[in-house]
């Protein structure tokens, strides 16, 4: 019996296309607005990230905080959040207690779900993380990938998701999406013509949804209230590799573009990804062990 999603959780589809599901967490204390003032400013700086809400597709999401201040303290962020036009975006809020029971529920969760896809063995689940977002009416979240699969929850206020296939070349070009698994070019190119492959989803309150590794999407909240979600974000053995031969990608594709070659795509054959991932963390390793520091 899971704890924190429904029967409507298809483990199935994990990791192959998005799907909407329930959630049994609306009204957790932990999500509560009194709990987040008094938590959030509570947390280590870097783990809270916050900018304008009114965003646009084309627009650089990682570097939000930077590039696109909304000229308050993260307190009056908070405090004004329903008009402020503000976006809040929270690295793993578990470090704080009242969020460390809710991860460790949702992180067996997740584990139960993996094991119902690929099998009963260890190592299903690697770095899960929460991340809590809370934005204003009418916020919007560029388009961007993650380098993750996804657990998204909504507690508070609507939006509607906008979801891409992962691998399609011609929503997110090879190099780019190498170049973004590689933290070097976090600024994806966008034009209204991609919407022809998305997906939509309503998004309310007791609403899931999964979003798969690597599969693009932009966001758009609700007028009608503030949005508050959370997700926990995570890897299998699989989408690990995949993440390291991405890496391993576009440091060979840098190499090969000077012969006008270009290295086959990630996605395609498990075990070429595999072959990849493992010479990329043999090339890790070295690099540790003289000392030298990591690179992309």
């Amino acid at each position: 019996m899971l704890k924190c999603f429904d029967d409507t959780c298809d483990p199935s589809l994990m990791d192959l296309q998005p799907f909407m599901f329930q959630h049994k967490l609306v009204g957790h204390p932990a999500l509560s607005m009194e709990n987040l003032r008094r938590a959030i400013p509570a947390l280590p700086a870097d783990h809270v990230k916050y900018s304008k809400g009114l965003l646009k597709n084309g627009d650089d999401f990682e570097n939000a905080s930077v590039q696109q201040r909304n000229g308050l303290s993260l307190e009056e962020t908070i405090e004004s959040i329903r008009t402020s036009d503000s976006y809040i975006m929270v690295r793993s809020p578990q470090v704080d207690d009242s969020f460390g029971p809710l991860f460790r529920d949702l992180s067996a969760d997740v584990e139960a779900l993996l094991r119902q896809q690929l099998g009963d063995r260890p190592g299903l689940l690697i770095a899960p993380r929460l991340y809590l977002f809370i934005a204003s009416p009418n916020s919007h979240t560029p388009f961007h990938i993650d380098r993750n699969s996804t657990m998204l929850m909504q507690f508070r206020g609507s939006k509607e998701m906008v979801i891409f296939p992962p691998w399609e070349p011609k929503v997110v070009a090879d190099a780019d999406r190498e170049a973004y698994a590689a933290y070097v070019n976090t600024k994806l190119p966008w034009s209204p013509d991609k919407d022809v492959y998305a997906r939509r989803f309503d998004f309310r309150p007791g609403n899931g949804l999964h979003i798969p590794f690597m599969a693009g999407h932009y966001v758009r909240n609700g007028s009608e209230d503030v949005s508050i979600s959370m997700s926990i974000i995570f890897n299998t053995p699989r989408t690990y590799g995949q993440l390291n031969a991405l890496q391993f990608n576009h440091q060979l594709r840098g190499l090969m573009r000077p012969v006008g070659l270009s290295p086959n795509p990630v996605g395609q054959a498990d075990w070429r990804d595999s072959a990849k991932s493992n010479l990329w963390r043999a090339q890790m390793r070295i690099r540790r062990s003289l000392g030298m520091p990591d690179y992309y």
